[in-house]
């Protein structure tokens, strides 16, 4: 006897193995996360406590780091959701036009990503060095002793030196979309447009800029939850100093939790982080789904 299915059953079959693993080791653990946000455990014995609201009460009230840690996360972020987009927008724009070597140029600017954070992190804190750093080396050598500092070690310069480092780095994934997008522009349309009159400025105006709207839509949401969640550069480059002045939510609750044994603490800082990232994302994700559609 042959079974029937719809195409939903037939859905439903092939999503379940993905589905499965997703919840498993997705859903799962940041269950459990929120769960342990409410409890007081130190991580190594099996003893644990319902503490409820305990956790959110002291990280809002009493601990000194937070706030700063606040700040530093959606500075980061803010810059993050500007510099790399708008750096890779213009090298894609630039990348696209029929220049040579463009292609080998494109895996040169592409190859920061590929690179581990934390391997970034160890390169970059060589040239900051102070004292044997290429930076300071070249300001020595152009005479501009003036501005040698410690990138790292100033509290008021070391979030932004890292930031650099993390433009770097990200840079290339912003080019990759964008370059993506720009190569799915329909030319016939840019073509009939300058036809009709409209300039250079006024055909990627109206034409080739509506086209990249899903490209800057996926850049913008993709930035922005990799930047709310920066760790491994942070951790590799300063470990949140000087004086936490570059401390990270994400940084903050592995230090909670892993070096002052404190889970629950830390897995109340995890839960405060998702939900700014859910405030920011959905928000944005559903003003992006209902703007309307410009005519080029």
């Amino acid at each position: 006897m042959r079974l029937r299915f719809s195409s939903q059953s037939q859905g439903l079959m092939l999503l379940a193995p993905a589905l499965l693993v997703y919840c498993l080791f997705a859903v799962y653990p940041m269950l459990n996360v929120v769960t342990l946000s409410f409890m007081k455990w130190n991580g190594l014995t099996a003893d644990s406590r319902f503490v409820g609201l305990d956790n959110y009460v002291q990280v809002f009230t009493q601990d000194p780091v937070f706030w700063g840690a606040v700040r530093n996360t959606v500075l980061w972020t803010a810059m993050s959701v500007i510099f790399p987009p708008a750096v890779g927008f213009a090298l894609a724009l630039a990348l696209n036009q029929n220049i040579p070597a463009r292609t080998p140029l494109r895996a040169l600017f592409y190859m920061p990503v590929i690179i581990a954070p934390i391997a970034v992190a160890t390169m970059w804190r060589w040239m900051y060095d102070p004292f044997f750093g290429l930076f300071n080396a070249v300001l020595t050598a152009l005479s501009l002793q003036g501005l040698i500092q410690d990138w790292l070690g100033d509290r008021n310069v070391a979030l932004y030196s890292m930031f650099i480092a993390y433009i770097w780095q990200s840079v290339g994934f912003s080019l990759v979309l964008f370059l993506a997008g720009l190569q799915g522009v329909s030319q016939t349309l840019v073509e009939a447009a300058r036809v009709d009159g409209a300039g250079r400025l006024q055909a990627f105006r109206h034409v080739t800029l509506p086209a990249l709207g899903p490209s800057i839509t996926i850049v913008l949401i993709l930035s922005i939850i990799n930047s709310l969640k920066a760790f491994d550069i942070v951790y590799g480059m300063t470990q949140g100093g000087p004086a936490q002045s570059t401390q990270m939510l994400a940084l903050w609750a592995f230090t909670q939790a892993m070096q002052l044994g404190d889970f629950g603490r830390g897995a109340a800082v995890s839960v405060v982080l998702l939900i700014i990232t859910v405030a920011i994302v959905i928000p944005y994700l559903r003003w992006s789904e209902g703007r309307p559609e410009r005519a080029p």
